[in-house]
């Protein structure tokens, strides 16, 4: 899950705005990062959405940035503002 922390300094975002976007703590966010405690599967739903990657990218299962092609009632809108 490192590849969290490689997208959000790709973006510009501090941990705080990843944070506000899984509504929870800053804290919280800063353990998922640092892989002390494991991420919901919610919030990897939302994280690859909101990143445009698959799950599969962020847990670090493959090296393709590129998302999966999507379902039709499944947009990046879904759960998550970009």
């Amino acid at each position: 899950m490192i590849r969290l922390k490689d997208l959000r300094e790709d973006r510009d975002l501090s941990q705080k705005d990843v944070a506000d976007i899984l509504n929870i703590s800053q804290t919280n966010y800063s353990k998922y990062e640092l892989e002390k405690i494991n991420i919901p599967i919610e919030y990897l739903r939302k994280l690859s959405l909101y990143f445009n990657t698959s799950i599969d990218y962020i847990l670090g299962m493959t090296n393709e940035i590129s998302p999966y092609p999507r379902l039709k009632n499944i947009s990046s809108t879904d759960n998550c503002s970009k």
